[in-house]
């Protein structure tokens, strides 16, 4: 078992212990409603120390990952509304590096915070918080450092997630407030920020569907567009029942109107480090906050209606 992957017998004691001294400092949710699970209807967290887990009655509907053994922290699952099964991949070939859902960003003051050998940098939790949870919505707070051996860390940042029930399925409102430590220089890059890769049946090459606001599908006609939103989707397994997931980027991001980079293989990121500008440049004590909004939808795009969830979400619904 790799060190990435492994939770060991010393570090599950330790978090088991921490739990029971914290949890009534965490974020002021008492002890008991963190793990209380009511109706089958209701969402209901469990944590044990660096990762959070969502359900929906008995049903783990997503996991918030934050160990430090990982490269950076990430959502997975994160299951569909219908099946029951992951839409999005842990890793998976061609890319294993890919985690799910996650912010991340490769070439930051020459650090890669993305890929490669935690030498060359990682994303480290100060350890995630529950701040709010009920039974139609559950928020979690963290804070992270940007940090490799022998350089100076060049930035951190301070994450708000707020998971909740909606029609089609469940939301995932994200908001990102990204800090330079130092002066930040990020050259053009593709790997860089909020991204998702899918499950393999709902990537193109598995059989599944990319499509964007304006109805252009596959990765020919998306890649390099503008878009309010981006999403995979079709039916589980070939011929089960119907869903997807969607990231809808905020127009006050950056420079509003990234571009997207996709793949037929199930990768999709607003990426405005990649199009246009020869590089991202963000000076020491300043900061940029970053919104998203993820969708786990039945149906399709246009019965989940995700441009009306765009709307709602934009104007402050």
């Amino acid at each position: 078992m790799n060190a990435e992957n492994m939770y060991n017998r010393r570090s599950f004691i330790r978090d088991s212990g921490a739990m029971a001294c914290g949890l009534a400092a965490t974020g002021g949710v008492p002890a008991a409603a963190m793990f209380a699970a009511e109706g089958d209807d209701e969402l209901n967290v469990y944590q044990l120390g660096p990762r959070i887990w969502i359900r929906k009655g008995k049903n783990v509907v997503t996991c918030y990952r934050a160990h430090e053994s990982q490269k950076y922290p990430y959502f997975y699952p994160l299951t569909g509304p219908a099946s029951g099964l992951p839409l999005t991949v842990e890793t998976s070939l061609p890319w294993p590096h890919h985690r799910s859902l996650w912010f991340a960003c490769d070439r930051v003051n020459g650090g890669n915070y993305w890929q490669a050998g935690y030498d060359q940098g990682q994303i480290l939790s100060a350890g995630p918080k529950v701040a709010e949870a009920t039974a139609d919505k559950v928020t979690i707070t963290d804070a992270c450092l940007w940090k490799r051996p022998d350089a100076e860390a060049p930035c951190r940042d301070e994450r708000v997630f707020t998971f909740s029930k909606c029609d089609s399925g469940y939301t995932l409102d994200v908001e990102i407030r990204w800090i330079a430590l130092t002066d930040m220089t990020i050259p053009r890059t593709n790997h860089s920020l909020f991204s998702m890769r899918s499950a393999t049946d709902l990537a193109v090459t598995g059989g599944g569907n990319l499509m964007n606001t304006a109805g252009a599908a596959g990765e020919k006609a998306t890649f390099g567009k503008p878009a309010r939103w981006m999403a995979f989707h079709g039916k589980r397994g070939g011929d089960g029942p119907a869903e997807g997931i969607a990231i809808l980027d905020h127009p006050e991001n950056m420079n509003g109107d990234s571009p997207w980079f996709t793949r037929d293989y199930g990768f999709a990121s607003p990426t405005p480090m990649y199009f246009g500008k020869e590089s991202f440049t963000l000076p020491k004590d300043e900061s940029v906050t970053l919104r998203y909004r993820v969708v786990l939808f039945t149906g399709s795009p246009e019965s989940a209606d995700l441009n009306s969830l765009w709307d709602d979400w934009t104007n402050g619904a």
